[in-house]
């Protein structure tokens, strides 16, 4: 079995396509988010080559590093400073929920800077 750097490696290097909603170069009001072709005649549902393609189960990151940072951490989402307790530095990294507001955030700031736990945001 692959190490879980060389997967970080692959999961970094595999190129996706960019996945296009269909018709969204005939009709200027359509936003270029994926939605599922759900028509009964519509050529991408059908795979149909020049039309597209559609995202699929091989296009997803290896199972041992799917949702990991760059870094191959594991994010915690950290709303107060005794959140701050079980996190291991050593395979997770701090993520501050964005409903805290600047003083608490402080001190979740200091309390992993004592600790050495990285913080993403």
């Amino acid at each position: 079995m692959a190490t879980k750097k060389a997967l970080l490696n692959v999961r970094k290097q595999r190129k996706k396509p960019a996945f296009r909603r269909q018709e969204i170069s005939h009709q200027q009001m359509l936003k270029d988010v994926w939605r599922k072709p759900r028509g009964h005649h519509s050529k991408l549902r059908m795979h149909l080559k020049p039309r597209g393609t559609l995202p699929s189960a091989g296009f997803g990151a290896p199972r041992a590093v799917r949702g990991l940072d760059p870094h191959g951490r594991k994010e915690i989402c950290v709303a107060t400073v005794s959140h701050t307790l079980s996190i291991n530095p050593e395979t997770e990294i701090a993520v501050i929920r964005s409903s805290v507001g600047g003083k608490k955030r402080a001190d979740i700031r200091r309390a992993a800077a004592e600790k050495n736990i990285p913080i993403k945001n």
